[in-house]
């Protein structure tokens, strides 16, 4: 996963290199907004979560309506969880809150006035923080070995958007493709471990966010 990220790092700077060279426009700008998240597992049943997300970006327009716009944000997602389908099963709440480089990739006319466009946008991140609670069991907040929750993650947005002037909103729901938990790791035989790997295994954070800039 450090080689992903070392790779969506170098991208971004050749990226910007290139853009550089050619004369491309580019603006610099501050980026937030809200994440809907939730677990995207079938055993578990997940519940909707809303969280935020806040950062810089940078857009780079390039020719025939293209633009290319990385962002450095600090992200969080959640989910509240049942661990079975039934009143009685124990429930509780996850979150993780990651330094995340999204990059987006946007293609619309310019109308002059505004200019909507289509987006993709693949991202990798690094977890900071967490919090794990589950009924009847110990809080645990910002453990990464005793909890064996997952670092890295990675994944894939696809939105669309629109954009007045120096304005620019954005709707997009996201894929992550990364486990939740590390089971490289021992998660042990009591306490949080077991109920980790019967709950969590595959698990990951999937839903929409819906994000706001200001260019400059």
């Amino acid at each position: 996963m450090k080689k992903i990220l070392t790779g969506a790092l170098l991208a971004f700077a050749l990226i910007f290199a290139a853009a550089s060279e050619a004369s491309a426009q580019v603006s610099f700008g501050v980026t937030g907004g809200a994440t809907f998240s939730r677990l995207s597992k079938e055993v578990i049943k997940g519940e909707n979560m809303t969280q935020y997300h806040v950062g810089g970006t940078v857009q780079i327009s390039l020719p025939l309506g293209f633009s290319i716009q990385p962002s450095l944000i600090y992200n969080v997602k959640g989910s509240r969880f049942s661990l079975a389908d039934t009143p009685a099963a124990p429930s509780g709440n996850v979150t993780v809150g990651y330094l995340e480089v999204p990059v987006s990739l946007q293609w619309g006319p310019d109308l002059l006035l505004f200019r909507p466009f289509l987006d993709v946008t693949p991202f990798v991140g690094y977890g900071l923080n967490n919090r794990f609670s589950i009924s009847g069991m110990e809080t645990v907040k910002n453990s990464w070995d005793g909890s064996s929750v997952n670092r890295w993650e990675y994944g894939v947005g696809v939105g669309i958007g629109l954009e007045i002037w120096k304005f620019q909103v954005i709707g997009r729901y996201n894929w992550n493709f990364g486990s939740l938990l590390d089971f490289s790791k021992d998660l042990g035989d009591g306490g949080f471990g077991p109920a980790l790997r019967n709950s969590f295994e595959r698990g990951n954070f999937g839903g929409f966010t819906l994000t706001a800039a200001i260019l400059f």
